[in-house]
């Protein structure tokens, strides 16, 4: 039969007569479109008719994996908001004051019993930089001393320093330290987590298909069968009739009631069947056993749409390479594993540090000139802390310091042969890239190759179905005139429900082949990972 045709019928729709030779004739032998499509509503459950399209919907506002996974990206920010804080500026003040007696030791500390009193406030700032690795620091001291010493010449006395500091490392920490490392790694582990989350609805979207599918081929089962039962239920009725005018031997109606049993029984498990891949269904598309839907019949409407158009095998396969998020997944590790790798070649170099200061100083407070060590005040000119700020404002003592440290260990140290792991380890990760692209191909090729089969197989289990449907209307004419016994005719009928559920299963098996290609190319099932090289900054 032509694919075409096959298309055509499978799309048709019509009411299923309850006549026994309509039955045989009609009925069991068309296309899966053409029987009923769900089972028995219930009077007291309730029923949710649902697209295919709509059953996607639900399940990408509802999954609680999604659900879940959403709230990877958010806990990522964190992480790079907690990397990033290590380069804000860190505020540090001291407020304290302090009062010491000191009993005299010599004849310079100005008494016999010296008491000195501290007021201390201070100030400071340091921030790291995310260019270079360098550090400021900035601080802002100030003291007040009142002391009884008789050779203080200030008293009480202010001081007040302003320090800027530069440290600048020139090799080790130049170009990654521990922190810009952990910074780089945390925004490509949120990119990782965008990935994961693509994957995850990917992935359910997909089985949102697959389990619609199955359920809507579950209920055609279940549809199919129940003509059989009665088809069955039908020949028992005819054959008592031909007893009861003695054509036909009594033997005969306990076969037939035998197959009628065996038709109820395969009924009950087609919808025990069908119960389960609701259930599958459900659990991807509600939020929660309090779901209106959890309680709910759920009937699918859609019915299978096949596309004959031939598959591109080797564009699907540069597609799955370019986009899929496994691949995209092992690339950003292979960032992280450069960043990490850096980090360790960073950690061999010698630590040489630039070192930068310069100091502002200033005194102030009430000034005791005094005739000699110790002498008598000759004068008292007042003062305070507003003059130890105009000589800091006014540069009137600047001190500077430039200075660089050196830092190396001798012989091989335990950076060096970390470094040496990292290097092998990203080797690894190259052949485990060409072993992700080879496995991608294989499995975007095979994809595409069950398409093609199942195709194949649809054609021939239709024209299966359609011989067995013709075998059956033959036996059933035969019998109907003496030609044939009730046991060919049960047997035509066991026939033709073996192609007819042939028929189904290609059909279903050739929705998810469609389904499986189309999630190929885009992620897969297993979450892609590479060897991640271990390496730190100083």
């Amino acid at each position: 039969m032509k694919l075409v045709t096959l298309v055509l019928m499978l799309m048709l729709v019509g009411p299923v007569e309850t006549a026994l030779a309509q039955k045989s004739a009609e009925g069991l032998g068309a296309p899966l479109a053409e029987q009923a499509t769900a089972p028995q509503e219930s009077a007291t459950t309730q029923t949710a008719r649902l697209t295919l399209d709509e059953a996607v919907s639900r399940a990408l506002e509802n999954n609680l994996d999604i659900a879940v996974q959403r709230l990877n990206p958010q806990i990522a920010d964190l992480d790079v908001a907690s990397a990033h804080a290590a380069f804000l500026p860190t505020f540090d003040s001291t407020i304290g004051t302090t009062s010491r007696v000191q009993p005299s030791t010599t004849q310079l500390d100005g008494g016999q019993r010296v008491v000195v009193d501290t007021a201390t406030y201070n100030a400071g700032l340091t921030k790291a930089l995310e260019w270079g690795g360098a550090s400021i620091d900035a601080s802002w001291s100030n003291n007040r001393n009142a002391t009884t010493s008789i050779f203080s010449s200030f008293n009480p006395s202010y001081r007040s320093n302003f320090d800027f500091i530069y440290t600048q490392p020139l090799l080790r920490g130049f170009k990654i330290d521990s922190n810009r490392q952990r910074l780089q790694v945390t925004r490509l582990s949120r990119e990782l987590s965008d990935i994961d989350l693509r994957r995850m609805v990917t992935n359910t979207e997909a089985a949102v298909r697959s389990a619609y599918w199955d359920l809507v081929i579950a209920s055609e089962a279940i549809a199919v069968q129940q003509q059989f039962v009665e088809l069955a239920e039908d020949l028992i009725t005819d054959n008592q009739a031909r007893v009861e005018l003695g054509t036909l031997a009594p033997i005969d109606i306990i076969q037939s009631q035998a197959e009628a049993a065996q038709r109820r029984q395969v009924l009950t498990e087609a919808l025990q069947v069908r119960r389960t891949a609701e259930l599958i269904l459900k659990r991807l598309l509600v939020s929660g056993t309090d779901d209106v839907l959890w309680e709910a019949e759920v009937v699918p409407v859609d019915r299978p749409r096949f596309d004959a158009s031939p598959v591109d095998i080797e564009a699907a396969i540069r597609a799955a390479l370019a986009q899929r998020t496994d691949i995209a997944r092992s690339r950003r590790q292979l960032d992280i594993n450069d960043i990490n790798l850096r980090a360790a070649r960073d950690t061999t170099l010698p630590a040489l540090d630039l070192r930068a200061s310069y100091t502002l100083q200033g005194l102030g407070g009430t000034q005791f000139v005094r005739s000699g060590l110790g002498g008598e005040v000759g004068s008292i000119l007042s003062g305070g802390y507003v003059d130890s700020l105009n000589q800091l404002i006014g540069n009137d003592y600047p001190a500077w310091n430039v200075s660089m440290t050196l830092s190396y260990p001798l012989g091989q140290s335990a950076a060096e042969t970390s470094y040496a792991r990292a290097q092998i380890q990203a080797k690894q990760t190259q052949a485990q890239i060409e072993q992700m692209e080879l496995q991608i191909a294989t499995e975007v090729t095979n994809a595409g190759l069950q398409i093609q089969s199942s195709l194949r197989r649809i054609e021939a289990a239709t024209a299966a179905r359609e011989l067995a449907r013709q075998r059956l209307d033959a036996e059933q004419s035969k019998f109907e005139v003496g030609a044939s016994t009730n046991f060919f005719v049960v047997q035509a009928q066991r026939d033709l429900a073996d192609a007819q559920r042939a028929e189904l299963q290609a059909i279903l098996d050739h929705q998810k082949s469609r389904i499986e290609f189309d999630r190929s190319q885009q992620t897969s099932l297993a979450q892609g990972s590479i060897i991640i090289v271990s390496g730190g900054g100083n």
